[in-house]
């Protein structure tokens, strides 16, 4: 009897244990796992890990972000089907590395608005979230602010001198190029210090952060001081199926948290921005201005170059945007 009782005490002892460590492994957070296009130590990845330690330390009782690392862990460009597929449960992402399945993503570059009004109820916002469910994404919102700046080794002073310019391009600004005059010449990022050194570009496009540091003003010393595209690309994209099966709760949390961060982390690029273009002034960069009227047509050739090249590829989505983007 004694056997009997010890056995079933035994037994009783193992099933409450069972169900303990079973409850015990259900509120374990869920992990996302992540990969950024850029390496994690580079300077416009600063305020990722800002945003991943917000969410961890808000919502740590059902979600742990665990960011695996840049172009070392997978190519930048097979990043966005990675993460589409589920392989890489987030992505931080610019819109442009996946045209081919989502061409309108990257026209966000053209938004008019600020965060705030771009959030409003129906709005381009609303819009982008929409398109990316098609292609299994959720967009969360933006990590990183910084406007992109022609540079050229010569000193210009309106739109005409721009002609005839070999520029280092990129599927950012190469229609841009082309429509004002200049000559695209694809060069690798990593031979862009050789290319303008040995003369075969004569400048490029980028944001303020970043050629100093790669050496790629000993060679360009004059920057277009008009910003185009100011709005970044780049969004925090997780997969649809993974948000989907998140709590209506845990997901409201997330995008409360990172509509206040966008506002800290624009803040803290804006600071960044200045600083660094102090340290170009001190290199002897210097920041040319345009007549107004040159200004204008600067810009808008910018925004039309990408907007007719959008028309050919979705032209139906087209009027929608500039309705939606202020135009």
């Amino acid at each position: 009897m004694r056997k009997v009782f010890v056995s079933s005490l035994l037994i009783y002892c193992f099933i409450v244990l069972s169900i303990f460590c079973v409850s015990n492994l259900s509120a374990q957070p869920m992990e996302l796992k992540g990969v950024s296009f850029l390496p994690k130590d580079h300077r416009l990845c600063a305020m990722i890990q800002v945003w991943i330690d917000k969410v961890n330390a808000e919502l740590k009782e059902s979600l742990k972000v665990t960011w695996l690392g840049g172009p070392e862990v997978m190519p930048p460009f097979e990043q966005p089907e990675a993460v589409r597929k589920g392989i890489f449960q987030i992505g931080f992402l610019p819109a442009a590395y996946y045209t081919g399945i989502l061409p309108e993503g990257d026209t966000i570059s053209l938004s008019k608005y600020d965060f705030k009004k771009e959030r409003e109820k129906g709005g381009v916002w609303d819009y982008f979230v929409d398109r990316h469910k098609k292609i299994n994404m959720m967009p969360l919102g933006t990590w990183l602010y910084d406007p992109f700046y022609l540079y050229v080794k010569k000193e210009v002073k309106g739109i005409e001198d721009l002609k005839g310019l070999k520029m280092r391009t990129a599927a950012k600004y190469d229609k841009m190029m082309l429509k004002l005059g200049m000559v695209p010449v694809t060069v690798q990022f990593g031979e862009t210090y050789t290319a303008l050194q040995r003369g075969v570009v004569e400048g490029f496009g980028w944001p303020t952060i970043g050629p100093r540091e790669w050496g790629w003003l000993e060679y360009v010393k004059n920057v277009i001081d008009i910003p185009f595209y100011a709005r970044q690309n780049t969004f925090v994209l997780v997969n649809l199926d993974v948000w989907n099966k998140l709590p209506k709760s845990v997901q409201d949390k997330l995008l409360s948290l990172t509509v206040k961060y966008e506002t800290e982390m624009k803040a803290y690029f804006e600071r960044e921005i200045d600083k660094e273009k102090k340290e170009m002034e001190k290199l002897g960069v210097k920041r040319i201005q345009f007549p107004v009227a040159d200004a204008k047509k600067y810009v808008d050739t910018a925004n039309d170059a990408f907007l007719e090249d959008l028309e050919k590829k979705v032209p139906g989505e087209v009027k929608t945007l500039k309705k939606l983007m202020g135009y």
